[in-house]
């Protein structure tokens, strides 16, 4: 079934300044859709609000052309993958795959040297390893819609690769939103493209719109 996602009306001030504004950002099953900006242009506070973890008093959500208006966290709807580590080191990879309901042996046909440490908890593995794991858990989960903040950000290039290679996979099951500061990577897979400036999104064509809108000098 085909599931479509559509976001505007967003505004966003902190006292008297204003970080969002004109916000619109679509995304549906089947497609994933980049996030760019410059940093403190609002790419992670806009993610938050379509989540449920950042409030605004003007915003309009909508999953299948029904407005949300609580209960933006149900994991049916959305996973969301913050910066920051979100599972705790202290829990064993076995018992993170069984609690997202996953297929060990299908991650470890894309990562196989992660086989060894199904029954090792995480404060084992290293800070990259670790964040995979949070990846491979959120993008591969049952759910309607995930979003991405900074996915490939200390990951070795070799497992960005593979990454990639599962986003385009998943795509098939999920709409997925994603932003990260190494945009080659996300212009390569991305189906659409927004660049957020002055508080606004622009839906781009084509890498020359980067240029244009101040995001990049290439």
């Amino acid at each position: 079934m085909r599931h479509s996602l559509e976001v505007d009306s967003i505004i966003l001030e902190f006292g008297t300044k204003r970080l969002l504004q004109d916000v619109y950002l679509k995304n549906e099953t089947g497609k994933i859709t980049g996030i760019l900006g410059r940093n403190g242009s609002g790419k992670t506070c806009l993610l938050n609000i379509i989540y449920g973890e950042l409030d605004t008093n003007e915003k309009s959500i909508r999953l299948n052309g029904k407005a949300i208006f609580n209960g933006f966290r149900n994991p049916d709807n959305f996973r969301y993958l913050p910066q920051f580590s979100y599972i705790p080191k202290n829990l064993k990879v076995e018992r993170i795959f069984k609690d997202f309901e996953l297929d060990f042996p299908q991650f470890a046909d894309h990562f196989p040297e992660f086989e060894k440490y199904y029954k090792i908890k995480l404060n084992r593995l290293s800070g990259g390893e670790h964040r995979i794991i949070e990846i491979y858990s959120i993008l591969a989960s049952k759910t309607k819609f995930c979003m991405l903040d900074e996915p490939f950000s200390q990951i070795m290039p070799v497992h960005i690769e593979t990454l990639k290679t599962i986003l385009k996979n998943e795509k098939k099951n999920k709409g997925i939103i994603i932003t990260d500061h190494l945009y080659e990577h996300v212009t390569e897979i991305c189906d659409d493209l927004y660049v957020i400036a002055n508080g606004k999104t622009y839906l781009t064509r084509d890498l020359d719109d980067l240029k244009t809108l101040g995001y990049t000098n290439k």
